[in-house]
């Protein structure tokens, strides 16, 4: 059996190499802008993401082979934000202002902006379904657990089925209501999940 400690002549296997900040910094512009570009025209090529995030072509698929792997890239960074925002949410607000205002967020994702609809589409993987509820519900059960604590909500509020609940935010519509539409609907879920007089 081959032996690869120090001095035994064998070498051990390369270590992979972490990415240069430079490299880190062209994959986070090319994030946000694609991010950007989505917003205003969901059908944007790649190589116009790529100029706006001042880089070339080869460099953008050195990083994103695909629209797919760009696609879930956005989708993946918004997630994660979202989830690191509940902590924030509620370091900052009373906990059902924190809860508001999370929901309003996942609102925003979730309508047709940035092309959303085309991440939506490319995030419906199993894999990656199955990697971002989970710390989607945490997030959502520690806003609703500081709600429950300051008797804010019903007891038992269970996040799995808040989410669930919320799931018309990505079928409220487009068009110039859509904002006010969104937030008459979310007052009607904050309302419904207040705690019985």
């Amino acid at each position: 059996m081959p032996d690869s400690r120090p001095g035994s002549g064998q070498l051990a296997p390369p270590r992979a190499r972490p990415r240069r900040s430079d490299a880190e910094g062209n994959r986070a512009r090319i994030v946000e802008s694609a991010r950007t570009a989505l917003t205003s025209a969901p059908d944007t090529p790649l190589h116009a993401i790529a100029k706006a995030a001042g880089v070339g072509q080869g460099t953008m698929y050195r990083h994103f082979p695909s629209r797919e792997a760009l696609l879930l890239a956005v989708y993946r960074t918004d997630v994660e934000a979202l989830i690191a925002a509940a902590a924030r949410l509620l370091a900052e607000h009373e906990p059902l202002d924190a809860l508001r205002l999370w929901l309003t967020r996942l609102a925003a994702y979730g309508h047709g902006d940035r092309g959303a609809s085309q991440v939506m589409e490319a995030a419906t993987r199993p894999d990656l379904r199955s990697h971002f509820h989970p710390p989607v519900a945490a997030a959502l059960d520690q806003l609703l657990t500081a709600c429950g604590d300051a008797q804010q909500v019903r007891p038992g509020t269970d996040a799995d089925e808040v989410l669930l609940l919320v799931s018309f935010l990505w079928k409220a519509g487009s068009g110039p209501d859509r904002q006010g539409r969104t937030e008459r609907l979310l007052r009607i879920v904050i309302d419904g999940l207040r705690p019985c007089e």
